[in-house]
């Protein structure tokens, strides 16, 4: 108890006692010291060169300045290990290579006053010398004027010999017209530096960025990068490259297909703007952006977040743009000397060109978008009206017409074989007969164009509706994580070769030095389900005339899945019909707001949507599609509603099966995609002979033969993004690496 009494009075505990109460001795004060240069040129170069990239940065910059056209760069371990940039500048004199590496050492400044209207990349002397201070460097250079390149090594800005006991000086040697800079063992002199760095892979990236960056910005130019011991390049372009063109081989045809260009110039700010930016078409997870500021690559946090909220009127959430912006402000308004790296800038009057940049994108952007207009297609103008029809319980049948119509003679028909029928009773009533088809018999096509005659397109003056569903939204979102990068550069960089099977429906076609075979069923498949997707409620209108009944349609489609399917044989087809119109009539307010379905009150269908432009969907799958808009679109959901709806959307547009020309009698599952009796078979329903059937015949396929060429496979290669469900669709056949490795051994 004492002596818990002893320690409760001793004060407070926990509390920090001066070193006077102590008792010890003060500290004498610290005395201020200048710092050995040695650690001074290590401490700047620490914060000039922060990686490779930075090193490279330097001395591709003093590259350019140097007036070159020509820049190689040779990488080893991303950098660390070797970093070598060979230029065909100007070179430097020989005289100038004692000081070349020393601090604050340019040809490009000498007044401060200079800095005021600096126009060159660099201008304080660090690079160079900061780099030999943290890595072995090497210099070879030649002049015009000179005999023979000159060779020098540098350590802590000084020269040194090349080996122990050799003279420093420069000494002769061949090269040619440039300077060659090498730099060896980054950082093997600041080792807690030099293993922080990860992956050699992840700074070759770093590198490989930078040169793309300049690569894009400077016309005229011809970059090259590669890897040490390979004999192939990471990247290069060649001098004569366009601006857009570097952008495609820098960022890909994926970018550069998608890039409206634009041009803004304002005295009164003192600046010219110029660039590239992606249209609402193009939509990834990061904004890319490569801001030059007088010639000057510089990063610009106020820039991109102002460029990001301009896109957020027109990309779906989450979405980025790609932007290329080049900024030419008068020089006595920037201020390049903030930043030891040089990579941020300040200029005046920075949120007042912000502005009108991005007013100006915007603008642009915006024309983009309302540029696009809505087609309508009226089918088969100036046709008579269609033949009247009396409903009986045998099913449908024709009744004789004022207009010279011949009625079924019954006691003439002849019952085919069921193998030879796309329905088992011969007596039911075709779509063709309901609808006009596209061509009628004995029409022919233009050999030249390939075209259906007839077609009328007419623009509206409908605007363009904003879908900011967040169920579209999604569905586009889940097309975008499942591309196949591989496959969609195919797509986009491919030539069209010619149809091989149109039973099989497989196309050849060229991407590279490559030869493929695609399904263009696949492929057309998945290229409508996108269409539909993208132009979401803004479709154009295929019109109808003279509009068919919808509960004619169905009770066409309901038979031929009776008849044909053993699963459905069982099913009562008035029923069947009577649910699927309720559900389309109930429900034809939506879907003529989104899907562009036109049904009437009185059940007549007036319009389908439109999706390509130059491309009409085989009219004989119309019952097919509408009937199955019943069981297999779920209407309870929406996102699973707009998906499957979609994708009934596309099977309606892919192309049929149809026979080579001159070619045997279709078989069964051609017959029922085509909707065609056997050929050699006079129709039972309306009397036409067989020749006639195989004219209409011949002439859709040459419709879709022409389609395939010069509409579909062009906007395959404009717009689709191809999928990892789409790879077993492709085939490569040939390769011209493999060809030679072939004839070589012959």
């Amino acid at each position: 108890m004492a002596d818990q009494m002893d320690l409760e009075s001793d004060g407070p505990r926990g509390i920090k006692r001066t070193a006077q109460e102590a008792g010890l001795p003060p500290e004498a004060p610290r005395r201020i010291k200048a710092l050995d240069q040695d650690v001074v040129n290590k401490i700047a170069a620490g914060e000039i060169i922060v990686a490779p990239m930075h090193a490279l940065k330097e001395m591709l910059e003093n590259s350019i300045d140097a007036g070159s056209t020509s820049i190689e760069i040779l990488v080893k371990e991303g950098g660390l290990k070797l970093l070598q940039i060979t230029d065909n500048g100007h070179g430097i004199e020989k005289d100038d290579l004692p000081i070349l590496c020393e601090r604050f050492t340019t040809s490009k400044l000498k007044n401060f006053e200079d800095l005021m209207a600096i126009g060159t990349y660099g201008f304080r002397g660090e690079a160079l010398a900061s780099i030999s201070h943290i890595a072995h460097l090497k210099v070879t250079t030649k002049t015009a004027n000179s005999s023979c390149a000159w060779q020098a090594h540098y350590s802590s800005g000084k020269l040194i010999p090349a080996k122990p006991g050799q003279s420093s000086d420069p000494k002769a040697c061949a090269g040619r017209r440039g300077t060659q800079i090498t730099v060896e063992d980054l950082f093997y002199n600041i080792p807690n530096r030099r293993r922080a760095f990860r992956s050699p892979s992840e700074e070759y990236a770093k590198v490989l960025e930078v040169i793309t960056r300049y690569a894009v910005h400077r016309e005229g130019i011809a970059f090259s990068i590669k890897k040490h011991g390979e004999t192939s390049t990471g990247f290069s372009v060649a001098s004569a490259a366009t601006k857009l063109d570097r952008i495609r081989q820098a960022y890909g045809a994926l970018i550069a297909k998608e890039l409206v260009d634009f041009a803004i110039e304002d005295p009164k700010w003192g600046f010219k703007a110029s660039g590239y930016a992606t249209n609402a078409n193009y939509s990834v997870k990061r904004t890319t952006l490569l801001l030059f500021i007088n010639n000057r690559s510089v990063d610009s946090s106020a820039i991109k977040k102002a460029v990001e909220q301009t896109y957020q009127l027109f990309l779906p959430k989450g979405g980025h743009p790609f932007i290329y912006l080049s900024l030419d402000i008068e020089p006595t308004r920037v201020d390049v000397n903030v930043h030891p790296t040089k990579r941020e800038v300040h200029f005046l009057n920075e949120d007042e060109i912000i502005e009108v940049v991005c007013s100006d994108i915007r603008e642009r952007l915006a024309k983009v978008d309302t540029s696009r207009t809505f087609k309508t297609q009226t089918l088969l103008p100036g046709l008579s009206p269609m033949t009247p029809i009396n409903m009986k319980s045998t099913g449908l049948t024709d009744s004789p017409s004022t207009s010279g119509s011949v009625p079924r003679n019954k006691s003439s028909t002849k019952k085919p074989y069921e193998n030879n029928l796309i329905r088992t009773d011969s007596q039911m009533r075709k779509i063709t007969s309901m609808l006009p088809p596209a061509l009628t018999p004995g029409a022919s096509i233009d050999e030249s164009s390939g075209s259906a005659d007839g077609i009328i397109y007419t623009a509206t003056d409908r605007e363009p509706i904003q879908i900011r569903l967040s169920s579209v939204k999604k569905l586009r979102a889940d097309v975008r994580e499942s591309m196949h990068n591989n496959l969609t550069e195919v797509f986009a960089s491919l030539t069209y070769v010619g149809l091989v099977d149109s039973r099989r429906r497989l196309a050849a076609v060229q991407s590279g030095v490559n030869l493929y075979l695609v399904d263009y069923g696949m492929t057309a498949h998945e290229f409508f389900y996108q269409v539909g997707l993208t132009d979401f409620g803004n479709f154009g209108l295929i019109q109808l005339q003279p509009a068919p009944r919808l509960q004619d349609l169905l009770e066409v489609a309901a038979q031929h899945y009776i008849d044909t399917e053993s699963d459905c044989a069982n099913l009562d087809k008035d029923e069947v019909v009577q649910k699927v119109y309720d559900q389309l009539m109930n429900r034809k307010q939506m879907i003529s707001e989104y899907f562009s379905i036109e049904i009437s009150d009185d059940g007549l269908v007036e319009a389908i949507p439109l999706l390509l432009k130059g491309y009409l969907p085989s009219m004989a799958k119309l019952p097919t599609f509408l009937l199955r808009l019943g069981p297999f679109v779920n209407w309870t959901e929406e996102e699973d509603c707009f998906r499957t709806f979609l994708r009934e959307l596309a099977s309606f547009y892919v192309p049929e099966q149809l026979p080579e020309p001159s070619s045997a009698p279709p078989t069964n599952m051609e017959a029922e995609d085509m909707d065609l009796e056997d050929p050699s078979n006079e129709d039972q329903q309306t009397g036409t002979p067989s020749n006639d059937i195989d004219a209409s015949i011949e002439n859709r396929r040459k419709e879709v033969v022409y389609a395939l060429e010069h509409v579909l496979f062009p906007a395959f290669r404009s717009r689709i993004l191809a999928t990892e469900a789409m790879v077993k669709g492709v085939v490569e056949v040939a390769n011209l690496k493999g060809l030679y490795r072939v004839f070589e051994r012959c």
